[in-house]
């Protein structure tokens, strides 16, 4: 067994105060498949559930770890699987609503921010990647916490130039 000699206590006593060293984000991921209904209304609900569920704990766990070992931890963020492929069965022509949803859920547990408002295009895009980037505009403006991402492209798969057109559009829109 290891056992933590004096200087790399003090060192990391000398990191937390002289250096402002901090944890600055931990997350748990969740996985929203079971979530997936062909009803938007219900989608939301699963999700809302399921990520106050999960959830639940993380920002107490994170108090507790800072207090424990006298690190601070800045951030406490949930990540879930990308909106586009749980959303694609609903068939609606906006996702705004289950941004608000994932909104709520995370302040509902106090969380600083969640990601996964996003869409994987780099290999092609389908109507429900579409739907979604469209919706990022509306999204990002009614909500506070919600984190939005499009990936447009990997070295493997290369760079999807339709993908490119469309997200600097609904940046620039965005931005406006």
């Amino acid at each position: 067994m290891n056992t933590l000699q004096s200087t790399e206590i003090l060192e990391t006593i000398r990191m937390v105060s002289d250096q402002n060293f901090d944890v600055r984000t931990i997350t748990i991921g969740i996985d929203l498949h079971d979530c997936i209904s062909p009803d938007i209304h219900t989608l939301n609900q699963n999700i809302y559930n399921k990520i106050t569920r999960i959830g639940k704990d993380l920002v107490a766990t994170a108090q507790h770890l800072s207090a424990k070992y006298g690190v601070p931890i800045v951030n406490q963020r949930i990540s879930v699987t990308p909106i586009a492929q749980i959303a694609a069965a609903t068939g609606a022509d906006s996702y705004v609503s289950i941004a608000q949803t994932l909104d709520k859920a995370a302040k509902a547990i106090g969380v600083s921010f969640i990601g996964g408002f996003s869409a994987l295009v780099q290999k092609g895009m389908s109507p429900a990647d579409e739907t979604l980037i469209r919706s990022i505009p509306e999204a990002m403006q009614t909500t506070d916490i919600v984190c939005s991402s499009i990936n447009i492209g990997s070295t493997r798969a290369g760079i999807n130039m339709d993908a490119v057109k469309l997200a600097g559009e609904i940046i620039k829109q965005t931005a406006n």
